[in-house]
């Protein structure tokens, strides 16, 4: 099962704009985190430099600041180096920024990991040798402050249980009620045996770090009780105002993992397989935004009955982008939820890039009514570069009209 698309679907892809690109020297680009501030009309791209495509080679982050101009287009300026989000001795990995409104302060997530220590190593031995960290921003990721290491104050005795773990990569989000929501992910040790974990029992789990203050303090959730990897989460309002925060996971066995929280992120209730998005054998990291359902959608064919199925049900949709092949990590493509309470209403996918493709993050333009995403992608290997990419909700649609019949 899963909506994965056919050969037909690999035609229009959207124009793209290298950001970050495979080096002749071996240098690689990898992990895009993408966020859009409105009030600037600003795009920041990040990701870590790596001395080779190895996750124990990663060095640092990256950032590429694109502001945009009236007609739609971005003017990228140069990338340069985080230099203040990093500790002694540890490579950086997983940018995950979001955006506090209420104080305009943009904090950028991520962990540190000593030295080479893969996350292999740490599976295995479960010697945990991650670090949560952040660094943020008053002027819109002009300056950033120095790094602040919170795996002490929030995650505490619980390190001793997790044998690693990460924060996205990608997005976090900030919910009406003002809460900061940044996905996570553990591997969860439940049985040691000498101070070793018990072989294959350690098994990775979705989580929130999450602040109601603003971001002056952090604290975890509870995981999510089954299997599920890196994540990304977006907030559903329903058509009576509530809040529920959805999280959409990387999985094993073919197909993602979903889940929904009524208390903003401290739970998860009832995870279940997400039967119409493909994942890969090994998996692969994926994105997700949620958007407003629009208003009223124009139909060509008043007769035609698929239409009376676009009256939204939420006040929020949902679109997420993940390799859409079966098999292997390629044919990178979007997926629109119409129902995302539900847990088949994903439609079939608009494919953005035919041929390899890799990580991925989407952001959503509320004045343009615009999405743009970041992705890995290349003509022979996924690692080749990390691209910019825009469309729109009727690009979307129009695909799904021409390869489901299902729009109108």
């Amino acid at each position: 099962m899963g909506n994965a698309p056919s050969k037909a679907d690999c035609g229009d892809e959207p124009p793209k704009t290298t950001l970050f690109e495979k080096e002749p020297d071996g240098i690689t680009y990898r992990i895009p985190a993408l966020i859009y501030l409105v009030h600037s009309s600003t795009f920041l791209a990040f990701a870590e430099k790596r001395s080779s495509s190895r996750d124990s080679d990663a060095k640092l982050i990256v950032m590429r600041r694109g502001v945009q101009n009236a007609d739609g287009s971005v003017q990228w300026l140069s990338s340069e180096e985080l230099s203040t989000a990093c500790l002694p001795l540890h490579r950086t990995m997983n940018p995950c920024p979001v955006f506090e409104k209420n104080t305009s302060t943009l904090f950028l997530f991520f962990v540190c990991i000593l030295g080479h220590t893969t996350e292999h190593r740490q599976i295995i031995t479960g010697k945990n040798k991650t670090r949560l960290c952040y660094v943020s921003s008053g002027d819109d990721g002009r300056t950033w402050s120095e790094a602040k290491d919170l795996t002490e104050s929030v995650i505490g005795q619980d390190i001793g249980k997790w044998a690693t773990f990460a924060v996205g990569p990608g997005h976090g989000v900030q919910l009406e009620n003002g809460r900061l929501i940044i996905p996570a992910y553990a591997y969860y040790i439940p049985y040691r045996c000498f101070s070793f974990p018990v072989p294959h029992t350690v098994c990775p789990r979705a989580l929130t770090i999450y602040s109601a203050d603003f971001g002056k303090t952090w604290h975890i959730g509870k995981m999510l009780r089954k299997k599920s990897c890196e994540c990304e989460m977006a907030e559903i309002i329903d058509h009576e105002g509530r809040s529920h925060l959805y999280c959409n996971a990387r999985n094993f066995g073919g197909h993602r993992r979903e889940a929904l929280s009524e208390n903003s992120g401290v739970c998860f209730d009832k995870p279940r397989t997400a039967r119409e998005l493909v994942e890969q054998p090994r998996g692969c990291q994926g994105s997700v935004v949620g958007f407003p359902a629009p208003e009223f959608i124009p139909c060509e064919d008043a007769e035609n009955k698929a239409c009376d199925t676009l009256s939204p049900d939420t006040q929020t949709w949902l679109l997420f982008m993940h390799p859409t092949s079966k098999r292997t990590r390629r044919d990178m493509g979007v997926y629109l939820n119409r129902s995302p309470l539900h847990s088949r209403g994903w439609d079939r996918p608009r494919i953005l890039h035919c041929g390899p493709s890799g990580y991925s993050d989407l952001a959503y333009d509320p004045d343009k009514d615009q999405f743009s995403c970041l992705m890995e992608c290349g003509k022979i290997s996924e690692l080749e570069q990390i691209a910019f990419v825009s469309f729109t909700l009727k690009d979307v649609m129009q695909t799904n009209r021409k390869n489901n019949n299902k729009m109108c």
